[in-house]
């Protein structure tokens, strides 16, 4: 470390907290590390003891891989049938599973990984022309889970951008790294497909043993009609390594909104879900994605399949990155439960969605778990 370096880390330390300016905070975890060279976390992003990622069984959580994993190969063959009913069991019991052989070329991840990590480390005036609170921005760098609302910030930096359409997208994107640009619009389109072939499965699952197929597929080819024209935004996350990762998170719990996220992993471990009441994380697999179930795809199967809570786990060795693609329905576009998959027996359970009123319950509460979800719902099951 240089001796400036070390004299901004000493006065950082020595320096009262309470006075120091919000917008430090504001200007991001990557910032603040590189420019303050910070021995110790600030009381800023210390969580609360119950918050904290204390587990219940470290040894179990840090060992279980039995997470179920999905041939996307196999999902195209003859043995659909049989992949699609795991398919089923890992949305019912898991919310998430991980996406092998699913044909996106591995000089395509690696180039999106490479990228995301290459604009994460551009100087911070490079960065920063694009950090905004406004969250309707087409593009949007931002620290924290919702720096807007947080009263403790998470350890993370990110990059929100909006993918469709891609056309009028791409243009607002950022110009450095000089192959940015490219980069992301190849990989947009091909996570755009895959999402589009994922979701064809996931319908055909929750249709199992529907009596009327001729209509039941009609309805499918509806719905994924308009999943071509659906939102998709890509979020770039960084989560540098932190000095004391035992106080903090990267990410705290939370459900995604839409229907499925596409997360592309580098090989440092860090997200973890909840699962029989224990934090598992998730070990990352090379080239394969992991697929969160989002809180639309639970609204619309009328709660059969479920949006899984997740968080993000900081270390001390190593930063990490993670590229989220988010897909689900048009913005405008109602998400109810789809009236298939409710009969007497199975009532309607949740209230019909749309962007606009999760943005309105994000931008007035600290989100928290799976609070927005919960807010939706008309029957809790017994």
């Amino acid at each position: 470390m240089s001796p400036a370096m070390e004299m901004g880390a000493e006065s950082w330390e020595n320096e009262d907290e309470d006075q120091i300016s919000e917008a430090k905070y504001q200007q991001g975890v990557k910032h603040l590390c590189d420019n303050i060279g910070i021995k110790r976390l600030p009381r800023k992003y210390i969580l609360p003891i119950s918050e904290r990622p204390i587990f219940k069984n470290a040894e179990k959580n840090a060992n279980c891989t039995n997470l179920p994993i999905i041939d996307f190969a196999q999902l195209q063959g003859s043995n659909r049938s049989q992949v699609l009913k795991n398919l089923s069991k890992a949305c019912e019991e898991n919310g998430l599973f991980q996406l092998v052989n699913h044909g996106i070329p591995r000089d395509v991840l690696n180039s999106m990984r490479d990228v995301t990590r290459r604009f994460f480390e551009l100087p911070y005036e490079e960065r920063s022309q694009y950090m905004s609170a406004d969250m309707g921005n087409l593009v949007r760098y931002g620290t924290s889970f919702n720096q807007n609302k947080d009263g403790v910030f998470t350890w993370r930096d990110f990059l929100k951008l909006t993918c469709n359409p891609l056309s009028d997208a791409i243009p607002h994107f950022p110009t450095f790294p000089l192959d940015f640009r490219t980069v992301v619009a190849t990989y947009a389109k091909e996570t755009k497909f895959l999402s589009i072939m994922l979701m064809e499965a996931i319908l055909e699952s929750l249709g199992l043993g529907c009596d009327d197929i001729n209509n039941t597929k009609m309805e499918e080819d509806d719905i994924l009609k308009e999943f071509q024209d659906g939102s998709h935004l890509m979020i770039l996350n960084c989560y540098p390594s932190c000095p004391q990762p035992d106080l903090t998170l990267g990410m705290p719990p939370h459900s995604d909104y839409g229907f499925i996220t596409l997360l592309l992993q580098d090989n440092v471990p860090g997200l973890q879900i909840e699962h029989d009441g224990n934090w598992i994380t998730v070990e990352p697999i090379p080239n394969s994605f992991v697929v969160n179930l989002g809180d639309h795809l639970e609204i619309f199967s009328n709660g059969k399949y479920k949006s899984v809570l997740h968080r993000v786990m900081v270390n001390s060795l190593r930063s990490r990155i993670t590229v989220a693609s988010l897909h689900s329905l048009p913005w405008a576009t109602t998400v109810r439960p789809w009236s298939r998959l409710i009969n007497e027996a199975n009532p309607k359970r949740y209230m019909d969605t749309d962007f606009t009123t999760f943005l309105a319950y994000i931008t007035s509460c600290e989100p928290k778990k799976k609070n927005f979800l919960e807010s939706r719902k008309l029957i809790t099951r017994q």
